[in-house]
This record gives structure tokens, C-alpha cells and sequence, in this order.
């Protein structure tokens, strides 16, 4: 919404803590989670988004305006696209879509002018909560990595993408099946202690050590919160995810 100039009045504020974006977001109300009805009802909103399938939730929230329950999984052309039409920003919403791709464009090809090869693998891994591990497939950085001109899937991670699920959990055991040429680990956020004791002890043992990405030194980490795929951190990763690359 902020990349079509849209402010909302009320959100998880929880969602937007630490988030590149979180200083160009206006006060406003923060209607929690789970989301306080009552709270809601205050706001008097005109339309309500919300990421989820709960048909029961829906049922509730479109008693109090117009809801949309929005598939954040959904790839970003998609997304944006549909938020030009509920807001009325149909224009704007082209022309972000047009300018954000070209600049896409223009970083695959020269992080491929880099040394980036056809055919190069990535994969994205995450501890949360506590001491699961989970492999990234539709959602957060993945959707940016899996450009047409950007990096593969490995067949692994492919079929959790055929499933169309936004992520799985899998045991430390199977990592070298889903691990690729490049590995992205997202760093929980402060506060999940146990998650990022967990990280630390896999980036420690043995089956970590012996990662083909690992031993080349091709391993990336980011903040879990740097790393959604809502606008305004994909134009961030534009800029991030080449110096990330160079170091």
C-alpha cells in the first residue's frame, strides 16, 4: 500500500516492527494478534485485508466493511495489481510494476556481468519457531531469488513450489537435498532466543560444514524481517542483495 501512496488506518504492529519500511508508516492503530474486533469496529474502515484463509475470521471482519483476504504468497505483480483495483490506484500500480521490473532487470543482468552463472542454485533456510527448520519456498525472499533471469530452486525445494506452499519444515538431516549453490539464512527475530541458539548449532555442525555453498563461502544472512516480499522490501533488496553477494 505505501508504494501506491495508501495509508492504512490499523494493522498488526507487531508485522511492522523492524521492517525496512517501518519509518515511513504513519501512526496507527494496532488492531493485534489475533485481530480485536472491537478494535476494528472503532476504525470504521472502508475495506479490511487480511492474509489468511479462516473462513470464520472473514465472516466476522465483513460484518464491519468489505474484506479481502489477501494471498501475501501470491507473486508481486499479482498482488500489487490487486491493490490497484480495490484502491483505485490502477495507474499507479502499472507504472510502480514497470519501473520496479526494469530495475530488476537491470540488477540480474549485472550481478550475471559479476560471475552469477545460468543455472545457479539458492536456497533460503529459517529457524522458528524454536528448534524447527525450515526450508523458504513462496514465501519472503525466495519469490525475489527464483527471478526468471535470477537464481534456481534446487528440484527439492522445486516440488515444495509445485505444492504451492509457502514454506516446509524439515529436519537438519535433509539439508544437503535442499541446500544450493548459494544458501540465505534468515537470522529469527530478537526476542526468539531458542531459534537463534538453533541457528548458531547448525551453522556449527558437521552436516552445515560439509555444504558445498558453505565450504565456498557462499553463505548469506539477513534478518528475518529484511526479508519479506511485501513492495517496499523487494525495491530495498534491489539495492541489498548485490552488496550482500559481493562481500
Amino acid at each position: 500500500m505505501l508504494v501506491l501512496g495508501v495509508d492504512a488506518v490499523g494493522a498488526q504492529l507487531s508485522s511492522i516492527k523492524d521492517h525496512v519500511f517501518e519509518n515511513r508508516v504513519k501512526p496507527i492503530a494496532d488492531v493485534g494478534f489475533p485481530i480485536n474486533l472491537e478494535k476494528v469496529l472503532e476504525l470504521k474502515p472502508d475495506l479490511i485485508l487480511v492474509a489468511s484463509t479462516d473462513a470464520k475470521q472473514y465472516e466476522r471482519l465483513s460484518k464491519v466493511a468489505p474484506t479481502v483476504m489477501f494471498d501475501t504468497f501470491a507473486p508481486l505483480d499479482e498482488r500489487i495489481a490487486l491493490l490497484g483495483d480495490l484502491l483505485g490506484k490502477q495507474q499507479q500500480a502499472k507504472q510502480w510494476l514497470a519501473d520496479f521490473n526494469a530495475k530488476a532487470e537491470a540488477m540480474w543482468k549485472q550481478l550475471r556481468a559479476d560471475g552469477m552463472k545460468d543455472g545457479e542454485t539458492a536456497s533460503v533456510f529459517t529457524y522458528y519457531p524454536g528448534d524447527r527448520l525450515f526450508v523458504m519456498a513462496r514465501a519472503g525472499l525466495p519469490q525475489m531469488l527464483y527471478h526468471p533471469k535470477g537464481f534456481k530452486p534446487t528440484p527439492m525445494i522445486q516440488e515444495v513450489l509445485n505444492g504451492s506452499q509457502g514454506f516446509m519444515h524439515i529436519s537438519p538431516e535433509l539439508l544437503p537435498q535442499y541446500a544450493g549453490d548459494r544458501i540465505f539464512i534468515l537470522v529469527p527475530a530478537a526476542g526468539l532466543e531458542d531459534a537463534r541458539k538453533s541457528t548458531d548449532e547448525l551453522m556449527k555442525s558437521r552436516i552445515w560444514l560439509d555444504l558445498p555453498a558453505v565450504k565456498k563461502g557462499r553463505v548469506y544472512s539477513i534478518d528475518i524481517s529484511k526479508s519479506d516480499s511485501d513492495a517496499s522490501t523487494r525495491e530495498w533488496m534491489l539495492e541489498e542483495l548485490p552488496r550482500m553477494l559481493r562481500k
